[in-house]
């Protein structure tokens, strides 16, 4: 019997296994090195070469053929909060999961079982198994190559690589301190998932220190296995302390140099850069509203303000950035009229019609950044001394390399499924072998500008839908913050047209909030994630019903996972008049119990802010249930933790208002167990069906 779509969405981890990723080009751009497994139900990445003066691949470490690895799922000995980041990156993978190489890309390092392992580039040798105990985070060679650093227990380890002596360069002097590890808000909202950074000579490092003492304590517990003791996380819930976060200069021979900069003012650390111009750090204040690049003398630990950037609401934090070209010139992101504009030396250099996204690389003095001027696609371009270039053409998204003028372009796009990774040098381009499954399921997607607002929509119907059939409809957004769903590549809506061949009409609609549009469009929910995202729902809705007459707006559902989870119970709780049936996964139903970073830029804080939150949280509306609604929460998810499902459902219990619960034990905010997910699809079709009142 053929596995379900459903059953192969999960197997392959949604189609990623077997894609090329984690790509990493040497200074010469002779070499790139890349992740990837080795076919498309492995979940098992290796570590690869490819040789472009020769066109040759190589396997450079397959974790199934190391000495001493396992299976990559020994954490015993690492912190609650690595435990639960290492977890989630297994929801898309395992084996070789990361890595870091030195500046010429010779040699790497990585972790496979929580052991440190150093995998050579160029002499063609077997990953060398290094002689320390289990439980090592984030391994990273020096510039040279001669050392690599690790944390271990908290304490930042330094391995001298032709000697094989390890040292404890930094060790928690207190139970809460960890030292060279990202903090919770910054690894989980800032995009920081590191705590040092190698001087450029090799011989210091600058690092962070953590301390958690303040930070609120919770509890995960497993009820399936009572027996167990709970997992004890230091969360900072929204208006309750963050940990506090400073930084060392410490050189290989113990010697420590503070940093100082206004910590009271500043206590988010949103960044570190340290190049041959110089060490640069970015600060950021409680409420986000300014951005600070300071330069560190790491002699004395003083700093100097380099750059600054306010917005009366907050200011973003774009990745890639700051850097320097190699002429010494800053390059920074700024909202300047009306959009997101790459800034060298505090000029502006893009047009406002083009919204940056991050920057990918900086080669000599042209920067390689990913922009759009069409919300639904992201593309590669250039700026340097002759001016801006698109690198890709058309539809679609791309991310990307530069180095040394060897071009890497990964493309999904509408027209092929999967990813397609190019590189290219010297005239000549080559593909990078992708081993990915084909999802056996070709989405038949619309793209359409939806009511007044324009608000990017898709429409996808059943396969083989012939008109003047009526159609029950499901919105499928994700619909806030930080992510998108209508997006010009295949792979963005194969979910949805699965659920579109069980008989639905599918809209997904990305509105007021979601990135792509300019911070005016991501703004509009300041002070309220309720009102306007939940409008944009039912305003695109009726607008593509006037398009399409076969929407039967009289069976309206509507599905969605985390803030799209929020979304959907929020939609039946106050628009019961539009939507008649929700699916709620893992959703956040009272926004104080959110991590400060995130909450706090959209709605301030609890005790300063009460009515943002009031009109946020969905708690209060409890006794307004009156549509059929399914919550369903992963019990060990440590992101949105279960506390805000099972808090709805007691209020709506308190309120005498039927719902359903579906707790799912042992799992995470998402989950990679094939069973699972495929019957977790199957359940939601089940439920909205019965809820909709169709027919098989």
């Amino acid at each position: 019997m053929t596995d379900s779509f459903p059953r192969r969405q999960a197997r392959t981890r949604r189609f990623t296994l077997g894609a090329p990723r984690g790509i990493t080009v040497s200074p010469d751009g002779e070499r790139v090195v890349f992740l990837r497994s080795r076919g498309g139900t492995d979940p098992l990445t290796c570590l690869w070469t490819l040789d472009l003066g020769t066109g040759e691949e190589r396997l450079v470490a397959d974790p199934l053929h190391l000495e001493g690895s396992a299976d990559g799922t020994d954490d015993e000995d690492l912190p609650p909060e690595e435990k639960a980041r290492r977890e989630r990156s297994r929801e898309q993978a395992g084996g070789v999961v990361g890595y870091a190489a030195d500046r010429p890309v010779t040699m790497a390092a990585f972790t496979l079982s929580g052991r440190l392992y150093l995998a050579d580039f160029v002499g063609g040798l077997t990953p060398r198994l290094v002689d320390t105990p289990a439980g090592v985070i984030d391994p990273r060679p020096d510039p040279h190559g001669l050392r690599v650093a690790f944390v271990r227990g908290g304490a930042l380890h330094v391995h001298d690589i032709t000697s094989r002596i390890t040292t404890a360069l930094a060790e928690p002097d207190g139970p809460d301190v960890t030292y060279g590890l990202a903090d919770f808000v910054a690894a989980e909202e800032m995009g920081r998932m590191r705590g040092y950074w190698w001087a450029p000579d090799g011989e210091s490092l600058l690092v962070a220190r953590v301390d958690d003492a303040e930070v609120r304590r919770w509890h995960i517990a497993d009820p399936a296995n009572p027996e167990r003791e709970p997992a004890v996380v230091a969360y900072p819930a929204a208006g309750t302390p963050n940990a506090r976060v400073t930084l060392e200069v410490i050189a290989l021979d113990g010697t420590v140099v503070p940093v100082r900069w206004d910590t009271e003012r500043d206590e988010y650390l949103a960044d570190a850069a340290w190049d041959g111009h110089g060490l640069l750090i970015v600060v950021q204040p409680r409420d986000q509203r300014a951005l600070r690049v300071l330069r560190v003398d790491p002699d004395t630990g003083a700093t100097t303000p380099v750059h600054e950037q306010t917005d009366p609401l907050w200011v973003d934090i774009v990745p890639g950035v700051p850097a320097h070209t190699e002429s010494g010139a800053l390059v920074t992101v700024g909202n300047l009229e009306g959009s997101l504009r790459l800034v060298v030396d505090g000029k502006p250099v893009t047009p406002p019609s083009l919204q940056v996204r991050d920057v990918a690389d900086v080669d000599g003095d042209v920067v390689l950044f990913r922009g759009s001027d069409d919300p639904t696609s992201i593309g590669l371009w250039t700026w340097g001394p002759d001016g801006l270039a698109a690198v890709t053409s058309g539809p679609g998204v791309h991310s990307g390399r530069l180095v040394a003028g060897t071009l890497v372009v990964t493309r999904q796009d509408l027209d092929t499924d999967g990813t397609t990774t190019t590189v290219q040098r010297g005239g000549a381009e080559r593909t990078i072998a992708s081993f990915a499954d084909l999802p056996g399921l070709t989405p038949r997607i619309t793209l359409v500008n939806a009511g007044e607002r324009e608000l990017r929509t898709a429409v996808l119907l059943p396969t083989g839908h012939e008109p003047g059939t009526r159609l029950p409809v499901l919105m499928d957004p994700y619909g806030g913050p930080h992510a998108q769903r209508v997006l010009a590549a295949r792979g963005a809506h194969l979910t949805s047209q699965w659920f579109a061949d069980q008989g639905f009409a599918v809209v997904v609609v990305d509105g007021r909030g979601t990135p792509g549009r300019g911070p005016a469009f991501e703004r509009a929910v300041h002070g309220d994630l309720a009102e306007p995202v939940l409008r944009d729902q039912v305003d695109a809705l009726h607008a593509v019903a006037e398009r399409y007459p076969d929407l039967d707006l009289t069976r309206v559902g509507i599905r969605g996972w985390s803030f799209g989870g929020y979304l959907a119970a929020l939609a039946v709780l106050r628009r019961p008049d539009v939507f008649h049936a929700a699916v709620a996964g893992a959703p956040v139903t009272d926004w104080a119990l959110y991590d400060t970073h995130y909450t706090e830029r959209y709605l301030g804080r609890p005790d300063t802010d009460p009515d943002a939150y009031a009109r946020s949280s969905l708690i209060g509306d409890a006794p307004s249930l009156t549509r059929p609604l399914l919550l369903v929460h992963g019990l060990a998810d440590d992101n949105v933790v279960a506390a805000h499902t099972l808090r709805l459902s007691s209020a709506l219990l308190a309120a005498g208002r039927p719902h359903s619960v579906l707790p799912l034990s042992g799992v995470t905010h998402m989950t990679p167990q094939e069973v699972v997910a495929e019957n977790l699809l199957l359940l939601q079709v089940q439920f909205l069906r019965q809820a909709l009142d169709l027919r098989s």
